[in-house]
């Protein structure tokens, strides 16, 4: 896989449970310092909210090498835990929810809490709108200068942008190619110069 989903921007929806207001909102976040930024506003524009609670899972999908969940003043593990549960399960990545609730004077108990917090995150990430994130790989080849015409005829195919030329006794071209298309590069190299090309990963050079 060359990328996965991640929210497409901040997307909100409400629902009222049992006279409670439930405003869940979601974000993309990339980093913990985006995560908290965003968690920050929320709190900031619903100030008056009995609770803001909130989870984010900043990997790929699945991913829990960088997840966190607050309850934010509500019984322990009623409502964040479910939240990070609903985001780690989901298939969008880099992730940060805020589920606001406004009390409205009946109480839940603890598995209606529960269901509550889950629920309305999980109804609001199955509406979610999301775009594709490619992850990029750089790659750094070397050419003899009458293949460069045909190279720059080749990057839309590939899905690749232009990093940096050097242009010293032979070509040579750094690119970045979604994840995955390197044996595809390689090969072209390989036709196109008749096995005088080189392509390496653009770690290996450094």
């Amino acid at each position: 896989m060359s990328g996965y989903l991640v929210p497409a921007g901040v997307y909100r929806t409400e629902e009222v449970i049992r006279r409670s207001r439930f405003i869940v909102t979601v974000a993309h976040a990339e980093s913990v310092s985006q995560a908290q930024a965003q968690i920050a506003a929320v709190r900031e524009e619903f100030a008056d909210a009995t609770h803001n609670c909130w989870a984010w899972q900043l990997g790929p999908p699945g991913d829990t090498a960088q997840v966190r969940a607050s309850d934010d003043g509500e019984p322990a593990g009623t409502a964040g835990r479910p939240m990070l549960g609903v985001l780690v399960a989901s298939a969008v990545g880099e992730v940060v929810a805020v589920v606001t609730r406004y009390f409205g004077g009946i109480k839940l108990g603890a598995g209606g809490l529960v269901r509550a917090y889950s629920g309305v995150l999980a109804r609001a990430m199955g509406s979610l709108p999301t775009v594709e994130k490619v992850r990029w790989q750089r790659l750094v080849l070397t050419v003899d200068y009458p293949q460069i015409s045909a190279f720059y005829r080749a990057l839309p195919g590939w899905g690749a942008r232009l990093v940096a030329e050097d242009c010293g006794l032979r070509a040579r071209l750094t690119i970045a190619v979604p994840e995955g298309m390197a044996p595809t590069v390689a090969a072209w190299v390989q036709e196109v110069s008749a096995g005088a090309g080189e392509v390496r990963i653009a770690d290996e050079e450094e």
